[in-house]
């Protein structure tokens, strides 16, 4: 080999630019060693064969023209995708490397094994495509890695495997799809210490979110041993959400989502035979607990951060823990392809048009909608039988199911996270997906017809039967600019991200009963006082909480993220949080409610709202509420929630409600904390001017001050065409709200359904000059527009 080109360079010698030498994978990792290491990002070190020493082992064992043959013969038809791929690999596996090219190898390693002070050291062999990981060619997982190679004569047989891995038949495949020349594509091999991650946790970064394109969330999947189980989707990992812009703020966690997997095996070094790697199954203490602590959630979260800074772009990392040092660090770093290639200004949503009960749940990949009939596959070899436009429904995918992938309407997966094989294939392709359901291969039938529903968020529902759908293009490029505050309506922390382009100025209202209702499921009270609560209940309640340092945190630890949640995506804007606003009959459903909540005759009218929070029925499930909201601002850093207070009848009550809050650590007025009230009753806008001497701000509830004006109730359908925001009446009494806020110079909103229904009742809430209008987001495009025309 001459001199000018080596056979070999080392990490530190590398920069982003050696793709051409080096591949993606490597020059990345080159790129992260010689510019990010002095800013604290641990890469493990190692060395990389170059591009040319590819072409001199190529040239040497005077193969290319055979090479060029079988390509010939199967872009002519003659010759399949499997029997070439077969043919060129063990053409390429026979040919031996080169003595000069051997020996440079064996001597780079040995100078690694003095670096380390280890003999025969454990090295990953990784594969790097001159054209992998580009901003517009995903090549991942096209070739092999190799992992715990220890020893010159398994590094030499991985390195040949590694060359003959440039020929796999999904990688064969791919570069006839994205037009590349098989023989002008070189491969670089990466040799790297193993991070000891077996006796330890790995897993995937993404720095942004994945199925909406979030910008500001970094998302972290990890499971117990090697890293292949999760890129595999053989395992269900843990997943955490780390807010991005608040990780630079002094002694704040913006862990906003910990969602523990079931992480049921892991992978491991083998020992003794031929075999590298195994897999075993977890102990019960390893699927409980959470595989990171939260020190080490935000320092992969910082990582991401600065890694994405460097890059300039959105990023897809791999990560390790050394279970020896206990130290993290960055294996791997490519370009994210998907959601970083969409606009930012349009977006496509879907809608279910009919009602269904789901027959499996799992992780939602992409936003869309598919319907067609289920073909089960439990084995890689039965692939040829799936039908073109069929679901795919299977155990979990490797690159080998990429051709089937893409002639699915949808698929469907037993495991695997969004960071699975399945979800970025899936992502990639544009396909629909549900993975990580546990159970579909034995719960749907062959040729059944069904549904996949990935539009409500992160949970992704699957139905039977073929349900009617529609689709929806949303273009916000054009939207025009208001002197009335527009902000949106949330409640599901699963939805939170969908919304994210919305130009809205916060949130006017995030219901905090979706979170308990949907996510927590238990009365706050049945978790304080478990003796007053059946034994079925209890058993409910400790399989929930189990990991937990105690049932109340449970509480507390949900609520908490799932407010930080909704608070993320339009950041610093407000975001107004209504303390829990549940009827008695209603918190009677959740799991050990019964036993707290008094039969009423009229719930609507009843014991509901701030009458509860300093009631000894409910003080202490009200003092969970704000120990939530405390860590909400205080430890996840969100000082940009304001608390809001529903049904305050009076402002004596008003009095005794700031009371109990202060006595909870959420006192108005320290840390900027602002409280509103939400004026729904009409001794709320009788007396605004004495509930706003203890308030920072009002909130119009149109619903419940409707109901209360005209004395209608708003569940009748008796009453349904009496029920109307725009009566004369409930208008006097909003223009009177909105005039006494003014008065003493606080902010007044609305937060009801009315001005998305009727644009005759937005056009005169602007005009009685309202502060902010909060809309449910999928009515959001269309009311802006009637508000701007409005205020003209």
């Amino acid at each position: 080999m001459s001199s000018t080109q080596p056979s070999i360079l080392w990490f530190e010698e590398i920069a982003i630019g050696d793709v051409p030498s080096v591949g993606g994978k490597n020059a990345s990792l080159g790129e992260m060693v010689r510019e990010l290491a002095k800013g604290g990002v641990r890469v493990p070190t190692g060395f990389a064969t170059t591009a040319s020493a590819y072409r001199h082992f190529i040239a040497a064992g005077g193969i290319e023209p055979r090479l060029r043959e079988k390509i010939g013969d199967y872009q002519a038809g003659k010759a399949s995708l499997q029997e070439t791929g077969s043919a060129i690999r063990e053409l390429i596996l026979s040919s031996p490397i080169p003595d000069a090219l051997a020996a440079d190898i064996r001597a780079a390693y040995d100078k690694l094994a003095e670096r380390l002070k280890l003999d025969n050291p454990a090295v990953a062999v990784r594969s790097s495509a001159t054209a992998e990981d580009l901003p517009d060619a995903s090549f991942a997982g096209q070739q092999e890695t190799f992992l715990n190679v220890r020893g010159h004569r398994a590094l030499m047989d991985a390195c040949l495997r590694c060359y003959a891995s440039l020929f796999t038949d999904r990688a064969i495949s791919y570069r006839e799809a994205k037009g590349f020349d098989h023989l002008e594509v070189a491969l670089s091999i990466g040799v790297q210490q193993m991070v000891r991650s077996d006796l330890a946790g790995s897993g995937v970064i993404f720095t942004l979110d994945t199925e909406t394109g979030f910008p500001d969330a970094a998302v972290i999947s990890a499971a117990w041993g090697l890293g292949e189980t999760v890129v595999q989707g053989a395992v269900d990992p843990d997943q955490y959400v780390v807010f991005k812009p608040l990780l630079d703020k002094p002694g704040i966690h913006p862990i906003i989502e910990k969602t523990r997997g079931a992480k049921a095996i892991k992978m491991v070094y083998a020992k003794g035979g031929s075999k590298r790697t195994r897999v075993v199954e977890t102990t019960p203490v390893e699927r409980q607990g959470f595989v990171l602590a939260e020190d080490e959630i935000v320092e992969l979260g910082k990582w991401a951060a600065t890694v994405e800074r460097h890059y300039g772009r959105p990023m897809d990392l791999e990560w390790a823990k050394d279970g020896e040092t206990g130290l993290l660090y960055l294996v791997q770093a490519r370009p994210e392809t998907v959601q970083s290639g969409r606009s930012r200004t349009s977006f496509l949503t879907y809608h279910l048009k009919d009602k269904a009960e789901p027959v499996l749940t799992g992780v939602a990949v992409g936003g869309a909608i598919a319907s067609g009939k289920a073909c089960v596959i439990r084995d890689a070899a039965d692939i040829g039988r799936f039908p073109d436009g069929a679901i795919l429904v299977t155990g979990n995918t490797d690159p080998d199911w990429v051709p089937v992938m893409k002639r699915a309407a949808g698929i469907v997966t037993d495991h695997g996270g969004n960071t699975s094989h399945a979800a970025i294939v899936s992502r990639e392709l544009g396909v629909p997906a549900v993975v990580g359901t546990g159970n579909a291969t034995e719960v749907l039938r062959d040729g059944q017809d069904i549904t996949i529903s990935c539009a409500g968020g992160e949970k992704g529902l699957i139905y039977e039967g073929l349900l009617a759908f529609e689709s929806e293009e949303v273009d916000i490029g054009s939207l025009p600019e208001t002197r009335t505050n527009v902000m949106v309506n949330i409640a599901d922390p699963g939805g939170a991200f969908q919304w994210w382009r919305l130009p809205a100025k916060g949130v006017g209202l995030a219901r905090m009963e979706f979170i308990v209702n949907n996510l927590i499921k238990v009365h706050p009270m049945a978790l304080i006082h478990p003796e007053r609560v059946s034994a079925e209940d209890n058993r409910t309640i400790s399989e929930l909480t189990r990991g937990y340092a105690s049932p109340a945190d449970y509480f507390v630890d949900l609520l908490s993220r799932g407010i930080a949640k909704l608070a993320s995506p339009y950041h610093p804007h407000p975001t107004i949080v209504r303390l829990s606003d549940f009827k008695t009959n209603e918190y009677a459903h959740l799991v050990g409610g019964s036993a707290f909540e008094p039969l009423e005759e009229n719930p609507m009218l009843g014991f509901r709202g701030a009458s509860r929070y300093y009631n000894e029925r409910y003080r202490e499930g009200f003092a969970l509420e704000c120990q939530a909201l405390k860590r909400v601002r205080d430890e996840l850093g969100f000082d940009n929630v304001i608390v809001m207070v529903p049904f305050c009848r009076t402002p004596a009550e008003a009095e005794r409600v700031l009371a109990t809050m202060a006595e909870n650590g959420l006192r108005r007025g320290e840390n900027g904390l602002q409280v509103y009230m939400m004026c729904e009753i009409p001794s709320n806008v009788i007396l605004a001017e004495e509930f706003a001497r203890h308030f920072d701000g009002f909130s119009i509830g149109s619903n419940d001050l409707t109901q209360l004006t005209l004395g209608v109730d708003r569940d009748s359908d008796l009453l349904a065409d009496l029920f109307d925001e725009r009566d004369e009446a409930v208008k006097r009494m909003v223009a009177q709200a909105i005039a006494k806020a003014h008065e003493a110079d606080i902010k007044i909103g609305i937060c009801g359904q009315a001005p998305s229904n009727y644009p005759d009742f937005a056009a005169f809430l602007v005009e009685e000059r309202i502060d902010s209008i909060s809309l449910n987001p999928d009515s959001f495009v269309r009311t802006i527009r009637s508000i701007a025309e409005a205020e003209k």
